[in-house]
């Protein structure tokens, strides 16, 4: 019998950062990609919607700063710590992003987040583009579980999280800090071979 500390990991280090950040695509015409420094002035652009201000307190403050977190994302990949997305029409009009943090390769345990801009909410942009990240992170990628959270006042996102498969686990009491305060968390959760 193998003792724990000589079980290997989930994803052995390197795995992700072996090949690049992988481009994916959801039905319809999504298609998930790294971002470009191009894509600056539409993701500093969403910044600027009341709503994704609201529910994401990190902002960026101009242009070039979004440009130094697209080289962060970069960097999160290289060490295999995140995966950044910018959600596409056709791999070029920037409808969202979709995100994997702290990424854990020894459990194959990774979280997830999202934004979508105000003119493609509504449409299943979020839950189609999750619904791909997490088929290639269950999957070829070899994570176990995924998980997110969201405000419990934040309707439409949790809608999300359960069309793309993520059952809720629970409520986190006073776990984060948005604009308003303090909010409690819905905690959703999919693993491998959840249908």
């Amino acid at each position: 019998m193998r003792s724990p500390l000589s079980t290997p990991p989930a994803i052995p280090a390197g795995a992700l950062a072996a090949a690049a950040q992988p481009v994916l695509t959801a039905a319809g015409d999504l298609v998930l990609r790294p971002w470009d420094p191009a894509d600056a002035p539409a993701f500093h652009a969403a910044y600027q919607d009341p709503a994704i201000r609201h529910w994401h307190t990190r902002q960026p403050a101009s242009e070039d700063q979004v440009r130094q977190w697209f080289a962060q994302y970069q960097q999160d990949w290289a060490q295999e710590t995140g995966a950044s997305w910018a959600v596409t029409r056709g791999g070029d009009q920037v409808l969202g992003r979709m995100a994997m943090g702290s990424l854990n390769l020894d459990d194959g345990v990774a979280g997830c987040g999202y934004w979508v801009l105000p003119a493609a909410r509504g449409a299943g942009v979020a839950s189609r583009a999750l619904a791909a990240v997490s088929t290639w992170a269950l999957g070829a990628a070899g994570f176990h579980r995924l998980h997110l959270d969201h405000s419990t006042r934040n309707p439409a996102s949790c809608r999300v999280a359960v069309k793309a498969g993520f059952r809720l686990e629970g409520t986190k009491r006073s776990d984060a800090i948005h604009s308003d305060g303090r909010h409690d968390m819905h905690l959703h959760a999919r693993i491998r071979g959840d249908r």
